[in-house]
């Protein structure tokens, strides 16, 4: 049954190398924990944070962190010994191509489109907003939309998706080092934030440190019906309800957002040096740092202002913690911060976009004429051009931050199969070198239990749109996948 053949390794390496079609290897350990760095500490961990307090958990936002920290450390962990042993392009998709069969690796590939295009677009459009915030603070009214006839535009995210889209498609290691500059900036920022915000902190604002349940008041994502309540509390039949230990729980899931773009890293695993070491050590290294610099952060905001004062705000974020306390100087500044911090998310989401799409070219479930890369470059043009182009259309045209939680579930969706998928790598590869998960299959199963979890933990209308985009995918790959897969077309030549 074609849904479940599969890869081999040889082949995947193989397919890599195929002229016309290769990418270079340039990035070593620093690039890689400074990239995961890059589309981790952006608009997360200055907002996500801010609303997951306010409207789920309170001052206990910060085991939400340590949860989702630990849950995404889990699943990084078997992205590392699949990148390791496999260092070819296509993430998730790749190695779900290897152990679990071309159907599901479609399916998987579909979801990280939809992750990182998303995600790339919502970041995109929060820019532009933020650019004009900075414009404002700085004395200067520049709107951040305009009007072309009769649709409203928001020109931000067309110029910030523009600059990196041209240095994406120039070379990965140009885009790389600009990318370092600009992270260094907003870790400098972020340890800013650390510093200040303990020395306006009370220690009275954690009580109650864990806010008992209640009925849930709408807004900011809760809607009070079925369609704002966790998919796992509807079927259970519980009434819905906001904060206590349940809270925490789906403040976890919310902010697992934050921690998006590890998985991303995985996908530069073709443009890595030595990548058996330099990839493990990159990845798990970026995520202690995150996880770090995050719970600082939550620290400093739950204890500067009540939660209760985060969850009055229409739009809560660090700045608003700042301006409680009349530090609006340093909300300035965070201003700014955020600004930086979306600009390198931006360019490694688009980025990550255009390798998974070359992965799904390469193997025929899309078409391979667009999955050709520069003779000179070696980064994939075209794939890179289309990219930035649906992100701006969909940042400036559209409400794109509507599928917020969209980004989550894709994510989460593929962390599932790419844990369960590192225990059927080792059965069919029981040699392989490079980096191996400890604890046997304990910590890639309880990765995916995990996970599940917090899927179920996000809203049921999130699971509706969920179900309804995989049902598109699978048209897609029933109608044009299946029959021009490079495995099917292999299949049927070497038939009798």
């Amino acid at each position: 049954m074609q849904w479940l053949r599969t890869k081999s390794v040889a082949q995947a390496l193989a397919d890599a190398d195929e002229p016309g079609r290769q990418l270079k290897r340039t990035l070593g350990t620093f690039d890689l924990i400074i990239m995961g760095l890059a589309v981790a500490v952006g608009a997360g961990i200055f907002s996500v944070g801010a609303r997951a307090a306010g409207t789920f958990a309170g001052p206990a936002v910060i085991f939400s962190f340590v949860i989702a920290a630990f849950t995404c450390a889990l699943a990084i962990m078997c992205y590392a010994e699949f990148a390791s042993k496999v260092p070819v392009t296509g993430s998730a998709y790749t190695y779900t191509y290897l152990t679990l069969g071309e159907g599901l690796a479609w399916i998987i590939g579909w979801n990280l489109l939809l992750e990182m295009i998303s995600a790339a677009a919502v970041i995109a459009k929060y820019w532009g907003i933020y650019l004009s915030t900075v414009f404002a603070t700085a004395g200067l009214d520049i709107p951040s939309t305009v009007q072309l006839g009769g649709l409203t535009m928001y020109w931000g995210p067309f110029l910030v998706v523009a600059v990196f889209t041209v240095l994406l498609m120039v070379g990965t290691q140009v885009s790389a080092q600009v990318n370092n500059v600009f992270t260094l900036i907003k870790i400098a920022i972020t340890l800013f934030v650390i510093v200040v915000g303990f020395t306006y902190m009370n220690t009275d604002n954690f009580s109650p440190f864990i806010p008992p349940s209640q009925p849930p008041m709408v807004g900011h994502g809760v809607t009070g019906d079925v369609w704002g309540q966790p998919m796992l509390a509807w079927l259970f039949g519980a009434a819905p309800s906001q904060y206590g230990w349940l809270g925490v729980i789906s403040g976890a899931s919310l902010v697992f957002f934050a921690f998006l773009g590890f998985d991303i890293v995985a996908t530069s695993a073709e443009e890595v040096k030595d990548p058996q070491r330099t990839l493990p050590r990159g990845i798990l290294g970026g995520l202690a740092l995150v996880t770090v610099l995050y719970i600082l952060v939550t620290l400093a905001l739950t204890g500067m202002v009540p939660y209760t004062e985060l969850a009055k705000a229409e739009n809560p974020s660090l700045a608003t913690a700042f301006v409680a306390v009349g530090a609006d100087w340093a909300a300035q500044i965070i201003a700014m911060g955020v600004l930086v911090g979306m600009t390198t998310v931006v360019m490694v989401l688009l980025m990550g976009s255009s390798r998974v799409l070359l992965a799904l070219c390469r193997d025929g479930l899309l078409p391979r004429s667009w999955g050709v890369t520069s003779a000179t470059r070696k980064t994939p043009m075209r794939l890179q051009i289309a990219v930035g182009v649906v992100v701006a259309v969909l940042a400036g045209f559209t409400k794109v931050e509507l599928l917020e939680e969209m980004i989550n579930i894709g994510t989460l969706s593929a962390f599932v199969l790419v844990s369960l998928g590192v225990l059927v790598l080792r059965k069919k590869n029981p040699g392989a070198g490079g980096y191996r998960v400890p604890l046997g299959a304990v910590l890639p199963v309880l990765s995916a239990v995990l996970c599940v979890y917090l899927m179920l933990n996000l809203t049921t209308l999130t699971w509706v749109r969920f179900v309804g985009w995989m049902a598109l995918g699978v048209v897609i790959y029933v109608c044009y996948g299946m029959r021009h897969s490079r495995v099917a077309q292999q299949d049927r030549r070497q038939a009798p």
